[in-house]
């Protein structure tokens, strides 16, 4: 009797072990054209070579497009056999709809909102990702570096390609707030208080009411309520005209 449960258990083995390689998962590459036609987003839409996984359901698309959380697609395709390595540290895919024809196949790719954004809220380098589009808006913003760190100007919407015009320079000081205002040169480096009299980002001119004189004084903003006079405040006002002078 245990010279046979010897010989099942090591039959059983074998079969394991004879088994293990048919389990391996197959290394697959998130396709550069993510276009869903039907409102059903598959694996095979998602990801080259998925074989028999092709026509498993990922998610159901109701709008011009949807956002997908790759780290749950990765633990899907897994189950299904499909190993993606997500190279690039992919959080968000966005799949949109399929237009058809050449120039949906070979669009360029676009600045795109991975989620929506409130007012004012700042943006982040996870709350972007590239998408394909079949062309790109006269305004669209060039690279991630000019949008983050900058404040959405009005709601932005998921999915939405990402334009000059949705953001703006982050308010660093507002009304009311209390403010040290520094005045610097040749060594010399003088600090008062005032109190602001309107909202104002890094780089814009504003009235500072001196807490003790209740004179008003002309300072430029630079950061978390702190502001500059005398030459550095002139320095900063001629960066920013040529600034807007290049636009």
């Amino acid at each position: 009797m245990t010279d046979l449960l010897r010989r099942l258990a090591a039959g059983a083995l074998a079969t394991l072990l004879l088994a293990g390689p048919a389990l391996a998962a197959t290394p697959v590459t998130l396709n550069a054209n993510l276009t869903d036609a039907t409102g059903h987003v598959t694996l095979g839409e998602l990801f080259d070579d998925a074989g028999p996984a092709r026509d498993v359901v990922v998610a159901d698309r109701t709008g011009p497009s949807v956002v997908l959380d790759a780290a749950a697609v990765q633990a899907l395709a897994r189950r299904y056999g499909l190993e993606w390595d997500n190279p690039q540290g992919i959080r968000r895919i966005i799949v949109r709809a399929d237009a058809g024809g050449p120039a949906a196949a070979h669009g360029r790719e676009i600045l795109t909102y991975a989620h929506s954004l409130i007012t004012g809220q700042i943006v982040q380098p996870d709350d972007l990702i590239w998408a394909k589009a079949s062309s790109a808006p006269v305004d669209a913003a060039p690279s991630v570096d000019a949008v983050v760190g900058m404040a959405a100007r009005r709601p932005l919407r998921e999915g939405d390609a990402v334009l000059d015009r949705d953001v703006t320079a982050p308010i660093v000081i507002k009304a009311g707030d209390v403010v040290a205002v520094t005045y610097a040169d040749e060594g010399v480096t003088l600090t008062l208080q005032g109190r602001a009299t309107a909202n104002a980002a890094a780089g814009e001119t504003l009235n500072i009411q001196n807490t003790a004189s209740r004179k008003l004084i002309e300072a430029v903003a630079t950061g978390p309520d702190q502001a500059v006079v005398g030459p550095e405040a002139l320095r900063l006002k001629e960066q920013r005209a040529s600034q807007f002078a290049l636009r």
